[in-house]
């Protein structure tokens, strides 16, 4: 994806706390919902931007979707603005 696609799902402090959750352990979209204070609809938007932006992934479990921390963007990131700045 874009590197302003990726930006602009990182420009989120929902969608930015959401990653945060992921990057210790993959949880379903109810696990992530029960941390925050906005409707599961809500949450279920965030997580589709976030993987729009291929910043998470989805896998399926029985009955049950798993989100899980794509940190590849994140490094393809870090790495653009180590370059930007010159370092």
């Amino acid at each position: 994806m874009g590197l302003q696609q990726t930006l602009k799902a990182l420009a989120d402090p929902t969608r930015r706390e959401i990653l945060n959750l992921l990057k210790n352990k993959r949880l379903s979209a109810g696990e992530i919902t029960d941390h925050f204070d906005i409707t599961a609809a809500a949450i279920s938007r965030h997580l589709s931007v976030l993987k729009e932006a291929d910043l998470i992934w989805d896998t399926r479990d029985g009955k049950y979707i798993y989100y899980e921390l794509n940190a590849s963007v994140l490094e393809e990131i870090m790495l653009w603005i180590t370059d930007l700045k010159g370092e």
